[in-house]
């Protein structure tokens, strides 16, 4: 105990502990899970489809979710786990599908049990940070993947992409 309380004396003396820092951490707003909810929903209407748009913040918890006319109700939480995937892995959900696949393992190997490996949702990237994330559900996986992207394209905060820049 004593040499962890000089572990941390030092640390402390030296900055790194002992000042009180509130992290500040970026995450999207709801001007952006708006515009993209309505982008996406207004291109399944004009498809002539349905499915489900969630968005998320940057630790994967949902801000915003629209379940069009006729989606089914499954896919309420299948796309709300792909936000939450996208976000927390920092990475499309399509890629954990990959990974999974490859290495031969399930899903549960990551030890959270919202997480999904179905495409269709992706990270929100300001610069090098991960936001949050956008996801669909209802179609296939690359329609699922290729309307979030829509969704990030259309977010009127400058500097918002579905990759690191």
């Amino acid at each position: 105990i004593a040499a962890a309380g000089a572990i941390i004396a030092a640390a402390g003396a030296a900055g790194d502990l002992g000042e009180k820092r509130m992290k500040l951490e970026p995450t999207l707003g709801h001007d952006d899970a708006a515009a993209a909810i309505d982008a996406i929903r207004a291109e399944l209407v004009a498809r002539g489809r349905t499915a489900v748009i969630a968005v998320a913040d940057s630790h994967g918890e949902l801000m915003a979710l629209l379940r069009l006319d006729g989606a089914p109700v499954s896919s309420v939480a299948v796309a709300t786990a792909k936000a939450r995937t996208a976000a927390r892995l920092r990475r499309p959900t399509r890629v954990l599908g990959e990974t999974i696949r490859s290495r031969g393992i399930h899903v549960s190997y990551y030890a959270d049990p919202l997480l999904t490996a179905f495409g269709g949702g992706l990270p929100v990237y300001s610069g090098q940070q991960v936001v949050g994330a956008v996801a669909v559900s209802g179609l296939t996986d690359q329609e699922d993947e290729d309307l979030a992207a829509l969704g990030i394209a259309r977010m009127p905060t400058p500097g918002l992409a579905g990759a690191p820049s």
